[in-house]
């Protein structure tokens, strides 16, 4: 025999011996891994075992969500955030307070049009009234009519923006001790495809209460193209149109007494025309009589004091500008600026923002203003902040609205200050301190 064959045999076996050894010990670790993983029982190494996987269970799941809870809390515990509104399906589009400031109505993207009751700011839940609209459509504003039983909505749809007054039919005292609930509103009149099929970007209302008025609530719609539409609110009568000339708009509002209809668009200057009434009280014309003229680019947002007599405007121009309009007009005698401050809100870089959304208070004294997510409260005397919500809401904010007056936080009376985001929140939040810093 070849002296050499023993040796490779003994090499052989004794390479497969090694082999053997190598991979016995490899599957046996691995199947130990495995067993710890799959069933971590107390017999498990505690070291090696144990305290990894229960780690890993604690960072994909306990922490992750015990963080966020702690976020939202944080988020909802700024010293003048008192309540948020839940239940909104998609992002909240609109909002409007009733004239005794007890009923919210806010607009959804999900179709839905929700009028919370708000007996007192503080509580924990809140009571509020369904109203869906016709199929495909997406509420775009909304504002109260009459009555807070009486809601006129805008309705976006693919063929065009439509208006929809809802409202109630009371029941008569045999008809209220039959039926334990109330019927739910109804479409009392309704408007398809106005303003030339272009979607509506605001809704301002309010009930006629100058010259010869007859006290009805009068609702100007601010389309997304020029064109500016008054309407009776009662009865869906359009009263009158007005065109900007301003290649787009930006918003609308009616003054608090139905004297003046004010716009924001694409220019620098503020067009105002006023409702002019005939003695039966029916409106007779709505005509242009001033134009405020001062800013240097072009006006994202304003809104009247609550007397009528001055408008608030915000522009790009990176500054706030309160104009008087109580001059003799008819007399061809322009308004007037009253005060101009910079806006105090500027980025990391030091540039300053614009202002998306501006609302002042019942008592003319705060103005409330918007940029994306972040809130401000401002001092109308002074312009100087009061306070800051850097993000007030999880996204940008939609819409912004004081309630006309004082309601109830608990055993308190106080202003209340709505806002309503992408976030499918509505919040609520109470007035700063004017000696705020």
């Amino acid at each position: 025999m070849d002296p050499v064959v023993p040796i490779v045999i003994v090499s052989i076996v004794f390479g497969a011996v090694i082999a053997l050894a190598f991979f016995g010990s490899y599957f046996r670790k691995r199947k130990s891994e495995i067993q710890s993983i799959a069933d971590p029982e107390p017999h498990s190494d505690p070291k090696k075992h144990s305290k990894p996987v229960q780690t890993q269970n604690k960072k994909s799941h306990s922490r992750p969500h015990s963080h966020a809870s702690n976020k939202e809390q944080n988020k909802r515990h700024h010293p003048l955030d008192v309540n948020t509104l839940k239940g909104h399906g998609d992002s909240v589009t609109g909002l409007c307070f009733s004239s005794d400031g007890r009923s919210l109505a806010t607009a959804c993207a999900d179709g839905v049009i929700r009028v919370f009751k708000l007996d007192d700011a503080s509580r924990k839940s809140f009571k509020f009234l369904r109203i869906n609209l016709p199929a495909g459509g997406h509420p775009t504003a909304i504002t109260f009519s009459d009555d807070a039983s009486s809601i006129v909505v805008a309705s976006q749809t693919l063929s065009g923006c439509s208006l929809y007054m809802y409202g109630e039919e009371k029941p008569t005292i045999s008809e209220t001790k039959q039926q334990s609930k109330l019927p739910l509103p109804e479409i009392k009149w309704e408007h398809r495809k106005v303003h030339d099929k272009r979607g509506i970007l605001t809704l301002s209302g309010t009930t006629a209460s100058y010259g010869s008025a007859d006290g009805s609530t009068v609702i100007a719609s601010c389309s997304e193209g020029t064109d500016i539409i008054l309407w009776h609110g009662k009865t869906g009568k359009m009263l009158g149109n007005v065109d900007t000339n301003q290649l787009k708009n930006n918003m609308a509002a009616v003054s608090p007494n139905g004297c003046f209809i004010a716009a924001a668009a694409f220019t620098a200057d503020v067009k105002v025309w006023e409702i002019v009434y005939a003695k039966d009280g029916s409106v007779k014309e709505v005509s242009r009589v001033m134009q405020l003229k001062g800013h240097k680019s072009a006006v994202t947002w304003l809104c009247f004091a609550p007397n009528s007599e001055q408008i608030i405007t915000a522009s790009k121009d990176g500054s706030l500008r309160i104009w008087n309009i109580n001059v003799r007009y008819h007399l061809d005698e322009d308004p007037k600026t009253l005060k101009v401050f910079p806006i105090p809100l500027h980025d990391s870089t030091g540039a300053t923002l614009q202002y998306d959304r501006l609302s002042i208070s019942p008592d003319g004294r705060l103005l409330a203003v918007t940029h994306g997510s972040t809130l401000q409260w401002l001092s109308v005397e002074t312009g100087r902040v009061l306070d800051t919500a850097d993000r007030a809401h999880d996204g940008d904010i939609t819409c912004i609205s004081w309630a006309p007056r004082e309601i109830p936080l608990g055993n308190k009376q106080v202003l209340v200050l709505a806002t309503a985001s992408v976030d499918k929140k509505v919040k609520l939040w109470t007035a700063p301190s004017l000696n705020s810093s």
